[in-house]
């Protein structure tokens, strides 16, 4: 039987993330294609005591629950210093519990699809030339949204960045692998999900 993953996500944006890592699953589980079942949050991931109770009501009906948080949160002080202390805080928020898997993206879920630059700078009618350096190495001070968002408002279509209508057209018909090439943080997401897929995790 295939497995049932549950993803808690911080809200809609994440779910975007659902087309790309179906057809990267597919590509070695034909006929075995895990249930993926994103759970937003509408802004932030519950914590301490809410976050153990979200997941133990989640394993009651799935094989195994993913917890994706940005480290940057908007929250200020800010929540997390990096990708490694936001999973290890989830990981003590839920216990010892082995179907938990908590993962972040360092430090928004955006910074996975600055990979994708062509397709940005097409989609916002734009010259910018791409961020120099790894994707993921971003701070509190310019998440990967806010870069986002000038590179839209500074080109030719002059609008701002919608996380939904704009991040979906990024990611549609990419391959997510690529992005994942030049983000560990991704690649640690996607290798989790295999293991999961397969029964091996």
């Amino acid at each position: 039987m295939a497995a049932r993953i549950a993803i808690i996500v911080e809200g809609e944006t994440e779910t975007l993330l659902k087309p790309a890592l179906d057809r990267y699953l597919k590509r070695f589980l034909a006929g075995r294609m895990p249930r993926l079942d994103f759970v937003p949050q509408g802004g932030r991931l519950p914590t301490g005591d809410g976050l153990k109770r979200l997941v133990c009501r989640l394993l009651k009906t799935h094989d195994a629950v993913i917890a994706l948080t940005d480290v940057y949160t908007g929250a200020n002080p800010p929540a997390f210093t990096d990708a490694a202390d936001a999973k290890a805080k989830l990981s003590a928020w839920v216990g010892d519990e082995p179907r938990f898997h908590p993962h972040a993206a360092q430090y928004e879920t955006e910074a996975w699809l600055l990979p994708f630059w062509p397709r940005i700078v097409d989609l916002a009618g734009s010259r910018r030339r791409a961020p120099s350096g790894p994707p993921e190495q971003v701070n509190h001070d310019r998440p990967p949204a806010r870069l986002l968002n000038e590179v839209f408002q500074t080109g030719s279509r002059g609008r701002r960045y919608s996380k939904t209508r704009d991040g979906a057209a990024i990611l549609r018909d990419q391959d997510i692998e690529h992005a994942a090439n030049a983000c560990p943080e991704l690649r640690a997401l996607l290798d989790t999900l295999a293991r999961l897929a397969a029964g091996t995790g």
